[in-house]
């Protein structure tokens, strides 16, 4: 049987956080193509990762820190580089890192207990990574899926639901304390 470093899963992870900054440098410079194979290869790390985390038995609720962390830093990077060219409202990348921050101290991870997600913050994740990726794909195709105007319109509905998740993690937060102080 195949057996992997108990580390390979994290370092996977924290690949990201270093494709993040190639990732801005790309966009910025209008370096299209490299910034869609980098997009590429950070998608295919974040679904291996976890795939070998599962699989090899290496979970481990550090890993699930540093996954979600390095998504975070990821898509928020990406996100203020396409704010730049006038894609994003410059506010949706760091509302993105503020609303990860909640999340990490709301689930209280760093004492060893596991993330959890919100409904709403689940699909905001998701969301992230399509909305910082489909303009760089779009401009590498030459197609419009989307109008590039409709891009800042649609940042700021991320924005919008990456506050409503917040206040939705602080309710519940603040009605757990109110049940158990």
């Amino acid at each position: 049987e195949l057996m992997i470093p108990t580390y390979l899963p994290n370092l996977i992870s924290l690949t990201r956080v270093g494709l993040a900054v190639v990732m801005y440098y790309s966009i910025v410079q209008e370096e299209w193509l490299t910034a869609m194979v980098i997009l590429y290869i950070a998608i295919i790390s974040d679904l291996l990762d976890g795939f070998l985390a599962r699989k090899f038995n290496r979970t481990s609720n550090i890993g699930g820190v540093l996954d979600h962390g390095s998504d975070a830093i990821f898509v928020a990077v990406s996100i203020a580089a396409l704010a730049h060219h006038g894609f994003a409202p410059a506010l949706l990348g760091l509302i993105i890192l503020i609303a990860f921050l909640q999340y990490l101290l709301d689930s209280k991870s760093l004492s060893g207990r596991p993330l959890r997600a919100s409904f709403i913050g689940r699909y905001n994740g998701i969301a992230y990574y399509v909305f910082a990726g489909l303009p760089v794909i779009q401009i590498n195709l030459e197609i419009t899926v989307i109008p590039f105007d409709w891009f800042v319109w649609i940042g700021w509905g991320l924005v919008l639901t990456t506050t409503i998740s917040m206040i939705n993690r602080l309710e519940t937060l603040m009605s757990k304390r109110l049940k158990n102080p």
